[in-house]
């Protein structure tokens, strides 16, 4: 499971529903569960689907401070593998019979796809909203670790104490949005080498 964390004017019913008006067409189907401070969004094949093999993924998306997390599950694979592998055996059979597989072939990649295409709508609406994997001002906050007073971000000094705080300074990953504490260079939530 991969979990990325958005700061900002977001809620967990507002991507929810974005997920669910542009996943809920054609060979997919859509629904949102919940309502509040999480919510969970299973995108699945259409049971009637005319092309393709079968796969469904899970998006949990709840609410954190200044912002939402939203974690996308891992996605079953076992009816794509399937409908490739008929596709394989028939073309190996009789090549010229692959021509009246080209649907299931082009669905079958669509599917294989759907984890990007889910992170790249959510991606885009939080863009949209202004939203980032940036920490939020509020957020941005530095507190003394001799006095426990909180300062600003970018204040060399304790405004209480006169404390140096270069090695407090908060950041996180750009790449999901976690909170790192100094000195990491690797993120520990998904992986991503910082520079």
């Amino acid at each position: 499971m991969e979990t990325r964390t958005f700061y900002g004017n977001l809620t967990p019913t507002e991507i929810a529903r974005k997920l669910v008006a542009t996943f809920n067409r054609g060979n997919l189907r859509a629904q949102k569960i919940g309502s509040g401070d999480q919510v969970i969004v299973q995108i699945a094949t259409n049971r009637y689907a005319r092309a393709g093999g079968q796969t469904a993924t899970t998006v949990t998306i709840q609410s954190v401070t200044d912002g939402v997390s939203v974690q996308v599950g891992k996605q079953n694979w076992i009816g794509v593998a399937a409908s490739l592998g008929k596709t394989a055996f028939v073309a190996l059979r009789n090549p010229l019979a692959l021509l009246g597989r080209l649907d299931d072939l082009a669905q079958d990649i669509e599917l294989l796809q759907l984890r990007e295409r889910i992170w790249e709508t959510i991606e885009e609406f939080a863009r949209l909203k202004g939203a980032s994997t940036r920490l939020s001002e509020r957020l941005r906050r530095i507190t003394c670790p001799y006095c426990g007073t909180a300062n600003e971000v970018g204040t060399s000094q304790c405004v209480a104490c006169g404390a140096p705080l270069g090695e407090a300074q908060p950041r996180t990953c750009p790449n999901c949005g976690f909170v790192l504490t100094t000195g990491e260079t690797t993120c520990p939530n998904c992986g991503y080498v910082l520079s």
